[in-house]
């Protein structure tokens, strides 16, 4: 299960590339043609957006974890930064791509090269889709110097207030919290 769901999440990161092509391309679906383009394109955005949504719910069906505080001393995580804004130069790119990409054929073979190396990097499963369902995204680091990149609804400032009963693992590195 968590291969797939690992797949899925890589597909769903790297998804709005195609997006981005397809409106630039001005591609409609042959069934609506005769209707205003945009609806053609609100349908390619809304894909990549329910998939996000299955993923999310998947995600209840994970292996289970936790970081929580060890016998009441100090907390396991001793920095939390924000990640949201890390990945806006990746996203830029991708769409930047997609606007110079001259055929389809180059785009799938674009969109492949960069889907096997977001499965391969295991940390990459940032999805901007996420925002829209109120996620956020943070890199933890722990008292032993490792990085966590955690996806939650919570807004986390304070390290030493924090807790993680409800984890589901994605990877080593990678968690989404579900309802705490």
């Amino acid at each position: 299960m968590n291969f797939l769901l690992r797949l899925f999440l890589t597909f769903n990161a790297t998804s709005l590339i195609v997006v981005v092509y397809l409106v630039k391309e001005q591609y409609v679906i042959c069934k609506l043609s005769s209707l205003p383009n945009f609806i053609s394109y609100a349908i390619y955005f809304a894909l990549p957006l329910i998939f996000t949504f299955l993923s999310i719910f998947i995600a209840n069906f994970l292996d289970n974890d936790s970081i929580e505080m060890l016998d009441n001393k100090q907390p396991v995580i001793k920095e939390v930064e924000q990640a949201n804004n890390a990945f806006l130069p990746s996203y830029l790119g991708y769409f930047f791509v997609a606007l110079s990409v001259p055929h389809f054929e180059t785009l799938i073979f674009i969109f492949v090269i960069l889907f096997v190396f977001t499965f391969l990097s295991q940390t990459l499963y940032f999805n901007p889709l996420y925002l829209f369902f109120g996620y956020h995204f943070y890199y933890l680091t722990t008292d032993t110097n490792i990085k966590i990149f955690l996806i939650t609804r919570r807004t986390l400032k304070d390290p030493s207030t924090i807790s993680f009963p409800k984890l589901k693992r994605i990877n080593d590195f990678t968690f989404i919290e579900k309802e705490v």
